[in-house]
Parts: structure tokens; sequence; C-alpha cells
């Protein structure tokens, strides 16, 4: 222990005595450590975002995706068919016809069948950018038609009125509801106001009158958007306004449904349910060689989404890492030149007895002091870049103590590995060379 301490004093006294000359050593590990904890901070404050927005869906709620057959499995059919006239071919095929979408028949029906582990469907189809008008004031909107599983998925909450009613979602009825951010620009924020009160949307060139049955919190909205978009795109210069899913579905002249989100029971085993509604569908599209119904739970979303970002995190990290390959380099470099320039006092300690053993102990030390000190500077610049950039692309920041560990572990590696060469040329100095040596 006393020799270790020796060991570390001597490798400080070194630094200090070449202060510049030690700097521009630690630079490069600096740089490289400095990269790699950013990146990866970054990188796991963005993860932990977009897992947090997608949890916030729903960890039990499972998406229905309407999807082509696979070529593979369509060659199955054609094969199976003995002979059939009928030929697959073109890109039209795939495109889905009124037949091949999911009804609300179907629906219905899977709902009867597993009623204790489906809650509802949330379904929401965008009608596209519109614009609310009233008494000359305006508010820019995105229009999206929804189910009432849709704020029950979303978890959205009301300041003033009520979602829509069972008979205005059956019926089409021309209501809205509004957010508190169109509220101010259309109602100067009196959300009694605006509850009952009738609003002209303008879309495409078309107008139509609303009545707003409700006003909900915009917070939420922030946060379905985020879930949706999982990527950077953080919030939304437009508000949404939420109407029944028949009016979307009018104003549209559309039917059926492509995807969907199937709200399942707490209670329930998503990946269980997810079974039963594939097994579901897989019966009802048996004889529709175009397009079949996947189904996908939202906890598995949810790790392949933290596998693809922990993946391309490491990737960008590695190629960061090179800068650490590149200041081990430079930490050989210049533990050589220091070598050169102790020499004497290299032939002086093994002439009092010293073993080779403690002389490499001596400059490896000295090899690991620099790149930990290097490590520490760059560990602080690092921490304080990648929360900079986090909250500069709007992601909670997530200080990544894993980069912390693994960086300074790595750095103390670098040390040892290009520390050991100079440091075992020392030790095998023949110390009447070196006390001879100008």
């Amino acid at each position: 222990m006393t020799m270790l301490y020796e060991n570390i004093r001597l490798a400080l006294f070194s630094l200090k005595a070449n202060k510049m000359r030690s700097l521009l050593t630690m630079l490069g590990i600096i740089i490289g450590i400095a990269s790699v904890i950013t990146i990866m901070t970054v990188g796991d404050s963005v993860t932990a975002t977009v897992t947090d927005s997608m949890s916030s869906l729903g960890a039990n709620n499972v998406q229905l995706m309407l999807e082509p057959v696979s070529d593979e499995e369509e060659e199955e059919d054609s094969m199976s068919s003995m002979l059939g006239i009928s030929f697959s071919g073109g890109d039209d095929e795939k495109e889905p016809r009124e037949s091949d979408l999911i009804t609300a028949d179907m629906l219905a029906q899977l709902k009867d069948t597993y009623p204790e582990e489906i809650k509802a469907f949330s379904i929401s189809e965008s009608v596209g950018r519109g614009e609310l008008q009233l008494a000359g004031q305006n508010s820019n909107v995105m229009i999206s038609g929804t189910s009432l599983g849709f704020f029950m998925a979303n978890d959205i909450e009301m300041l003033e009125g009520n979602y829509f009613a069972e008979q205005d979602m059956e019926n089409g009825s021309m209501v809205a509801l509004l957010s508190e951010d169109a509220l101010d620009d259309l109602f100067d924020g009196d959300a009694e106001k605006a509850v009952g009160s009738e609003v002209t949307m303008a879309v495409d060139d078309k107008y139509y009158n609303l009545v707003i049955s409700g006003v909900y919190k915009a917070s939420n909205e922030d946060d379905a958007s985020n879930a949706n978009m999982m990527m950077f795109m953080m919030g939304n210069n437009t508000t949404n306004l939420y109407v029944p899913l028949k009016t979307a579905q009018r104003i549209n002249h559309t039917s059926g449904y492509s995807n969907l989100m199937a709200v399942i029971n707490p209670e329930k085993d998503p990946e269980i349910v997810k079974t039963q509604i594939e097994g579901f569908f897989d019966n009802i599209y048996r004889n529709n060689h175009s397009f079949h119904v996947t189904a996908t739970t939202y906890a598995s979303l949810v790790s392949i989404m933290q596998k693809i970002m922990d993946t391309i995190t490491s990737a960008i990290a590695l190629i960061g890492g090179i800068a650490l390959v590149v200041g081990g380099i430079g930490v050989m470099n210049i533990m050589l030149v220091s070598i050169t320039e102790r020499t004497r006092e290299i032939g002086t300690r093994k002439a009092l007895g010293a073993p080779n053993s403690s002389i490499r102990m001596q400059f490896i030390i000295e090899s690991i002091v620099i790149c930990i000190i290097g490590g520490i500077i760059g560990i602080l610049i690092g921490c304080a870049g990648g929360i900079a950039l986090a909250k500069y692309v709007g992601a909670d920041v997530v200080p990544s103590l894993r980069s912390i560990l693994i960086s300074l572990g790595f750095s103390m590696a670098i040390g040892v590995f290009f520390g050991y060469y100079p440091a075992n040329k020392a030790a095998k100095l023949n110390p009447i060379d070196a006390l001879r040596y100008e």
C-alpha cells in the first residue's frame, strides 16, 4: 500500500512538472470520454421519454393492424388452390378495399366473444388540418374522429362538459371536444361559455357547424401526441379537435378501420388476449388472401423500441470510443518520452536494488493516473453536454450512470494497456547503460 501511494505521488509530481504536456496528453482521453457520455446520456434520455410516452397509452393495450399477406403466404395459398385460375400481381392488390377493412360489426362480435378481456376499442381517424371560426376569431386545429375508448386509452381529462354521448357517437352528430388552447383563442379561456356554443369548422374549403360538448385539458393531448410520434416530435403547433368517429368518416367518405387499439382489462394477461384476438381475426380473414390482421402488445412495442434505441446509442458511442483509442496512443507516446527523459533516474533506482516489477508498476500507475484524471474531466464535460442536448431535443434528462462507469473503467483499461509497453521497456533498461545516459 505504501508503494502504491508513493507511485501515485510520483505520478502527480510528474504531471505537475509538465502541466501543458500532461494536458495535451489527456486531451484525447477527455474528448473520447466526453463524447461517449454525451451520446449515451442523450440516447438514454430519449429512450426513457419515448418508452414512458408509449407506456402512457397503456401497457396492457393491444394494437391491431390490417396488413398485406406476405408473398410467402400468397405462394402457399396459390399452391393449395390446385391449378386455380386466379393470378396475383401488381401493387394495386396491396391497397385495401372496403371489404378488406375491419368493420364495427367485427369489433362488436369480438367484444361479445371476450367481454371480460376487452374493455373498449380506441380508434382515431384523422380528418386533417382545419380552422375554427367564431365572431371574427379563429384557431388552427388538427381534426380527429375518435371512439369513446380513445379517451379511456389516452386518459384525457375534461375541464368542462362531458365526453360524447352514445347517441352522438351512433348518429355521427356534429359535436366536438375543444382543447383549452383553442379555448383561449375563441372564448378568452371561459370554458363554461364554450360548452354548448356553436362554432364553424373549415376543412378543405368546406364549412361545418359544430356544437362544443366539452373542453379537455391540453397537457394530456401533448402526452398522447408524444406517444404517437414516438421520437423527437415533442409537442404540436396546432391543437387537436375531437369529433365522433362516424362524423369524421362521413366527412372523409370512409368506413371501416385499418388500425385500432383494444383496451384490455388490467387483470388479464395481454399476451394471452393478443393470441385470442389473432385467432378471432384469423378465422374471419381465412378466405381473404390479400390482407390479414396482426396484433401487437404495447409492452412488446416498448421492449422493441428500447432495444432499437440501445443498439443505435451503443453503435454511435462505439464510434465516439475511437477517440479513446487515439488518446491512448497519445498516452503511450508521452510515456515513452517521459522514460527517455528519466533514464538516469531509472538507472539510479535499479542500481539501488529496485526490482523490475517496481519500475514497471511505477510507470503503469503514472499512465493510469493520467487516464483517470482525463477521464474525470471528460465525465464532467460529457454529463454537462448530455444534459444540455437532452433538454434541447425535449427529452427527460436521465444521467447515464452506466456510461460513467463504463467510461471510467475504459479509461483505466487504456492506462494499463497503453502504459504497459513503455513501463516494460523502462523495467528492462540495463542499469549501467541507464546511468551513463546523457
